[in-house]
């Protein structure tokens, strides 16, 4: 697939992922869970299970199915669920928004609205639009997702850069035409068959000055 155009000049909003770009979720989950590997393990069905389901259904049974996937007693899902407000996000994404605050922000994210609105205020940030899965009718990589975020801004995909935490929606935002930077803190490869990003960095820094290098 051919990497869509992109000029910083025709951005006119930048659009993020929630849970994995601007916030490091993956904590939350190995706290609750008690260990680290089958924390992750637990976030990492989470995240196969909504990128997944296409149509949107409650984030909390999805939640929950993941815990009994990985061997986690329900009450896990609960506590994770209840701790949402101690999200936190990555060291540099406070200052990025801040670098950005002039522009026209979104979030494009697997939960519900009610989550995805705790966790965006959790940044620090004024975002324009939250679009969750609940909002959307449809999870990522669902191009319905996407086009609801694309729909709420009033704006072509050309218009908006993406930004990605997670692989799978570096496939899925470049597949309805937005151009994609991710911040690929693990240093995957670029999934087989997606369109190369504008960016592949190690985390959100080099974003302002993307922006800027028309």
């Amino acid at each position: 697939m051919d990497r869509p155009s992109f000029r910083p000049s025709d951005i006119e909003a930048v659009a993020f992922d929630l849970l994995t770009a601007l916030i490091d979720s993956w904590s939350l989950w190995i706290e609750v869970a008690g260990d680290e590997a089958l924390g992750r393990a637990w976030r990492g069905a989470s995240l196969r299970r909504v990128t997944g389901a296409g149509d949107y259904r409650p984030y909390e049974d999805i939640v929950g199915a993941a815990t009994a996937e990985v061997g986690l007693p329900p009450a896990r899902a609960e506590a994770l669920l209840d701790r949402w407000g101690e999200l936190e996000p990555w060291p540099e994404a406070p200052g990025v928004l801040q670098a950005l605050a002039g522009r026209r922000l979104a979030v494009i994210t697997n939960c519900s609205q009610s989550l995805a609105e705790r966790a965006a205020a959790a940044t620090g940030a004024s975002f324009e639009v939250v679009v969750s899965a609940e909002r959307a009718g449809a999870y990522k990589t669902d191009p319905r997702a996407y086009e609801a975020g694309l729909s709420a801004l009033g704006l072509p995909a050309g218009k908006v850069l993406f930004v990605a935490g997670s692989a799978h929606d570096v496939t899925g935002a470049g597949a309805v035409g937005l151009p994609v930077y991710w911040s690929n803190r693990q240093r995957l490869e670029v999934p087989a068959g997606a369109a190369p990003p504008v960016a592949d960095a190690p985390d959100l820094g080099a974003l302002p000055g993307l922006l800027l290098s028309d």
